[in-house]
């Protein structure tokens, strides 16, 4: 069996913007590698985990599930907390955090998985929420809608959140009705356009969605209510803990409410009894909080007027509390028949009938939409709304024939198997998955990036808050917490390298705002002498904040970045101790990377020494090792380039436009139209890759994957220094050639940062000057890393450079 091949990576910074503050680091050479995910453990000499290069479909890390739940009394709460409780019990690798909803000023006493409490009636709680949720870095929100628990307008205040969301939504519905009044027509209509998906539990749910709000099949998941896995017992077996011993038992228990229509099957008891004397029928459930609230307990004592008033008070028996789990097994368990006489047949949701069915009890129920389905094929019997004579009939029938009873109850019991919570969990997980990698494939624009303007096609002034914020006197820090340095992440190389060069770029614009600049860069070329290594003639590349090396030589990337910053210096700047400084370095660290194999660590080098020969064009050596360098690029691309497939490698994967522009600046000095024309049609080629298939934006290959020619290119995580790096090669291109289409290339990709992009949301921060780390599924990773803000001002500075030289023009 053969050594599996890696690729690259991706360092991930520890308990920050889970999935990771992104960023490339170059420790292994592509001519290497199939595919990598290196951690950042690998600083510390961890194992490093590998991801394969057919990306298998992820689990959401992070799930947050709006809805009513326990100890709140009702139908909604019960399913909440169990479904929670369920899918931690089959996916404990996966954090649940809840939000419910409370009805009541003083809200309730919840367990730690509540993180979050929505205020019922306040708009601005829902809005709050969906800040609390986007700032958790959520990976999927499951919603249990039902029009009643949400403010506004048939509940419309829920909408307020759900537009506000990053994350995809997964909605349940616990309510779906054929004919709504025009407000739940609105509200389901909105939910239905903000919903990544749809979980119901009934077929006639699914063709109500289907026919009446529009909802296409491809968007719908059938999956049936939860039910808890309970034994097939004989009901004699629970009898006695309810004084029922000897009883033949009827049973219906939840919330009290008048739709529940328990008094037909009152009114049914006088001809029960006349047959089977020894029935009772126990009524087990508080009255609805909310009509408790509202008209007091009205409903309850009307009940019992009526059972006394038929002379039947003896043979009913209210329970009135809200029952444990353990308690509603040992109910359900007591009961010879279970009776659910809903007044309604929109009725799609029923937690106790589906608690019945699971334990295998005969059942008698109106057709309402959940019971016509769960009692099909003798699973039960039906019987018309609001007729006493019909209940009483089917219950004496049953009770008469204990053999035909016992058989329904088997087929039942037999049914409901697939309804127990382990098995519903696998299926609401199986849907999340599907949502979240469709997400990842397929992103989309949240409602409020949508409606927010976008600053496009114009260049933001150049703010330096956050480089200088990031800066200190041994150099720039790698990483970032939101827009604070991360300083136990420490110092990077390449982060210094490229620093290096946006100070330069700064001092040869000459604009106000680059004052300091010189300042600057004398602290990041300090930093590049730091780390090499005389003995090796190498950089090393990561260093701790307690300036400690964290490995003895750094990859060939790193040590090109450094030339090519070195190259900078001595190539644009008028400082002549940074040019003094930074010549000595360059000259010693040259001779290493003219043997370098890795494209990358080729192109970084010769844009370095490109940059050098600006000054020094008569340099024999730098003249040899910058051929070398740029032939090796145009074997390499040639060697490798197909009709299909017109690129340097076998794979695309980070600061990909670096190697077209190296190319092309190369061939346009020499005047080999061999190179610059090779150049070209690979530049080309990667700017049809890297553009929406649909909306024609930049799309930058991400880094979770990357993209080859044997796999899918992967769409996330979207990183600036790709943005940067094409920006650049697009006005290299424009200079190149004078065509106008590279212009406006380059501003299609320089756009990304500007909100121009799969998900509509700016990546530049123009409060801090810095730029965020990265483009996930469903947000931009909100730290502003080194790496991020030096790609943002590199490409801005860039443009600006373009700006001044068209300005230029036009005056002359």
């Amino acid at each position: 069996m053969s050594t599996p091949k890696m690729i690259f990576a991706m360092a991930r910074s520890p308990a920050i913007d889970r999935p990771g503050n992104s960023k490339v680091i170059d420790q292994f050479s592509l001519e290497d590698v199939d595919v990598i995910n290196l951690d950042a453990s690998v600083l510390e000499d961890k194992p490093v985990a590998l991801w394969p290069m057919h990306p298998r479909p992820m689990l959401p890390s992070r799930v947050a599930i709006i809805g009513n739940y326990l100890p709140r009394q009702c139908g909604i709460a019960t399913f909440t907390t169990d479904l929670c409780d369920a899918i931690h019990a089959e996916y404990s690798a996966t954090e649940l955090l809840a939000l419910p909803v409370n009805d009541t000023p003083e809200g309730y006493i919840y367990p730690a998985r509540i993180r979050f409490e929505l205020a019922q009636d306040e708009v601005a709680s829902y809005r709050q929420a969906a800040d609390f949720l986007n700032f958790s870095n959520i990976d999927l929100v499951c919603l249990q809608h039902e029009y009643g628990i949400f403010g506004g307008p048939a509940g419309a205040h829920i909408l307020e959140l759900l537009r506000r969301l990053q994350m995809p939504v997964v909605t349940t519905l616990h309510t779906v009705l054929r004919e709504p009044n025009p407000d739940q027509r609105a509200v389901m209509e909105e939910i239905a356009v903000l919903s990544d998906r749809f979980i119901v539990m009934s077929r006639q749910s699914a063709e109500i969605l289907q026919e009446v709000f529009h909802v296409a099949p491809s968007k719908i998941d059938l999956i049936p209510h939860g039910i808890p896995d309970l034994a097939f017992t004989d009901s004699n077996f629970y009898k006695d803990a309810f004084g029922t011993e000897g009883k033949e038992v009827l049973l219906t228990f939840g919330l009290l409410s008048p739709n529940k229509g328990i008094e037909n099957v009152i009114q049914a008891l006088p001809a029960i009894l006349s047959r089977h004397e020894n029935v009772v029928y126990m009524i087990s459930g508080v009255t609805h909080p909310h009509i408790l609230r509202r008209e007091g307990d009205k409903y309850r004592e009307s009940l019992q007027k009526l059972a006394k008033d038929l002379g039947v008070e003896a043979n009913v028996i209210f329970r009135n509390r809200f029952v444990s789990p353990q308690e509603l097994v040992e109910l359900i368990g007591a009961a010879d028949i279970y009776i659910t006489p809903y007044k309604h047949k929109g009725q799609v949701v029923s937690g106790t009938l589906a608690y019945a069915l699971s334990a295998g009890k005969a059942i008698i129920s109106t057709p309402y939409l959940h019971a016509i389905e769960l009692l099909d094929d003798e699973r039960g019997v039906l019987v018309p709304f609001n007729d006493p004579q019909a209940i009483a009939a089917k219950t004496i029938e049953l009770l008469d024939n204990g053999t035909a009873r016992h058989a329904m109850r088997k087929r039942a019991y037999l049914y409901a198997r697939d309804m127990v919570w382990d098995r519903v969990a696998q299926q609401y997980m199986g849907s999340f998955e599907r949502v979240y990698n469709e997400r990842l494939r397929k992103p989309r624009a949240t409602f409020s990036a949508q409606n927010t303007e976008k600053a496009l096609d114009r260049l933001p002034t150049i703010k330096l808050d956050h480089l200088r914020r990031m800066t200190d006197n041994t150099g720039i820090v790698e990483h970032a917490v939101f827009n604070v340095p991360n300083y136990p992440e420490g110092y990077s190389t390449d982060d210094n390298a490229r620093a290096l060069i946006v100070a330069i770029l700064l001092e040869e614009l000459g604009t106000s705002s680059a004052k300091g600049s010189l300042d600057l860069a004398a602290r990041y070329l300090a930093f590049l002498w730091l780390a090499f290594d005389p003995a090796t003639k190498r950089f090393r590349n990561c260093m701790s904040y307690e300036r400690q090396w964290q490995e003895p030589q750094g990859s060939e990337d790193s040590h090109g970045r450094a030339l090519w910053g070195l190259g900078t210096v001595l190539g644009r700047t008028l400082d002549a101790g940074l040019r003094g400084a930074a010549g000595r370095l360059f000259e010693l660290a040259v001779p290493a990377a003219v043997e370098f194999k890795s494209p990358r660590a080729c192109a970084f080098t010769l844009l370095g020494l490109l940059e050098y020969l600006e000054s020094f064009p008569g340099d024999r050596a730098a003249l040899n090792a910058a051929d070398t360098l740029a032939n090796r690029l145009l074997e390499s691309y040639i060697a490798n380039r197909s009709v299909e497939w017109k690129w340097f490698e076998n794979v695309l994967s980070y600061s990909n436009a670096r190697l077209p522009q190296a190319l092309i600046r190369a061939g346009t000095r020499g005047g080999n139209d061999a190179m610059v024309s090779a150049g070209l049609e690979a530049l080309d080629w990667l700017a049809t890759v890297q553009r929406c298939e649909t909306k024609g934006h930049f799309v930058p290959i991400g880094s979770h994957g990357f993209y080859s020619k044997k796999t899918e290119k992967a769409r996330f995580d979207q990183q600036p220094i790709e943005a940067c790096a094409t920006v650049a090669a697009y006005l290299q291109a424009y200079r190149a050639t004078g065509k106008g289409r590279w212009r406006k290339e380059a501003w299609t990709a320089f756009n990304w940062f500007l909100g121009d992009n799969d998900l509509q949301i700016a990546l530049y921060d123009p409060t801090t000057g810095g730029c965020r780390d990265g483009l996930h599924p469903d947000r931009a990773n909100e730290n502003q890393g080194a790496e991020s803000t030096l790609s943002f001002l590199m490409a801005l500075l860039e443009m600006r450079t373009l700006e001044e030289a068209d300005t230029t023009d036009r005056k002359a």
